[in-house]
């Protein structure tokens, strides 16, 4: 039996530029953080040679290539597994809530199937394999950084390339301003899942087609990302709130998914009641809502608790995707 787990994430900025149709011209930029909330795999040889896939469904196939999950089948396929095999997955939040569900499930599969084969995977490669089996051979209209957050945790910093290659970098950022940043950052389940595509979708098709608006909304989206890091590296936290409010309002102007009145309601009392400023996780539409607020936060709360929203307690992930548990056996 091999069990790894491998963290959800934050994005803090950049969200959106790691898209090919934008770093392919421009280059990309990402600042995220991984979180203490976990997809976990668990990777078993049964016995009867049969291959069992349990999720939110239960499989069980006689082969890889019948496999309906196409996640698990695609990944088992890549490390030429075709029978013998069993995949369960749990996870501390659910699949739809914009914290990068499915690349978290991507990677953490990837990390057991390579320990089951004992073969050692670096970060940026089991990263890049990810990204690869999302990307390219499944399609998804996904960027690069839900990968790399899976895989490296932290306050990772990503630059993005124009040929797709990844710098990735620790966040200089000292442990005072890490513990007010975690508690300062207050998170919130809307009860809302979503598929992200079709707000991907819109914004990959409005910066190939050169909409100015898209693009300038972008360009102006990786820049308040840059002066978000700046932020947080010279510990000027508050300046964090005021950027992630002015992120908000480029945001909204990338698709007319992205928001719903009920979303900028909640939004709107946020601001009313401390918060400097906030962003809905992921491309948007649904999932969770992260606001900077500096006072009152039980005040907050309930506030926030009075408009339907669910807190989430957590705290920074510092380890990314690991091997918990391998217990091998000599058959494998």
């Amino acid at each position: 039996m091999i069990i790894t787990r491998t963290p959800f994430r934050i994005t803090l900025g950049g969200g959106g530029t790691d898209l090919s149709s934008y770093y392919s011209r421009y280059g990309g930029f990402i600042f995220a953080a991984g979180i203490a909330k976990y997809m976990y795999i668990d990777v078993n040889q049964p016995f009867d040679g049969l291959v069992r896939v349990k999720y939110s469904q239960s499989e069980t196939v006689e082969t890889v290539g019948e496999i309906r999950h196409d996640i698990a089948r695609e990944a088992l396929k890549m490390l030429g597994i075709e029978r013998g095999i069993e995949v369960v997955s749990i996870a501390d939040i659910p699949a739809g809530t914009g914290l990068g569900s499915s690349s978290c499930y991507t990677v953490g599969l990837l990390n057991a199937l390579h320990t089951f084969q004992s073969d050692h995977i670096s970060l940026s490669a089991l990263a890049e394999e990810a990204c690869r089996l999302e990307i390219d051979i499944l399609g998804g209209p996904l960027g690069k950084q839900d990968q790399y957050l899976a895989a490296y945790g932290g306050l990772t910093v990503l630059e993005i390339e124009r040929d797709g290659t990844v710098q990735v970098r620790n966040a200089r950022v000292s442990e005072d301003s890490i513990d007010e940043l975690n508690r300062n950052l207050l998170v919130f389940y809307t009860n809302t899942s979503h598929s992200s595509s079709a707000i991907l979708v819109d914004q990959r098709s409005g910066v190939e087609q050169d909409d100015q608006k898209i693009v300038e909304s972008m360009h102006r989206i990786k820049e308040i990302g840059y002066q978000i890091l700046e932020a947080v590296e010279s510990a000027n936290l508050s300046e964090v709130g005021r950027l992630f409010d002015a992120h908000w309002e480029q945001k909204k102007k990338l698709s007319p998914k992205m928001t719903n009145p009920r979303f900028d309601d909640i939004y709107r009392i946020a601001r009313e009641n401390g918060a400097l400023g906030g962003k809905i996780s992921g491309a948007g539409g649904g999932g969770f809502f992260v606001f900077y607020v500096e006072n009152n936060h039980r005040r907050f709360k309930n506030k926030m608790q009075e408009l339907g929203l669910r807190p989430m307690r957590y705290r920074f992930d510092f380890e990314g995707s690991k091997v918990l548990v391998n217990f091998r056996d000599a058959s494998f």
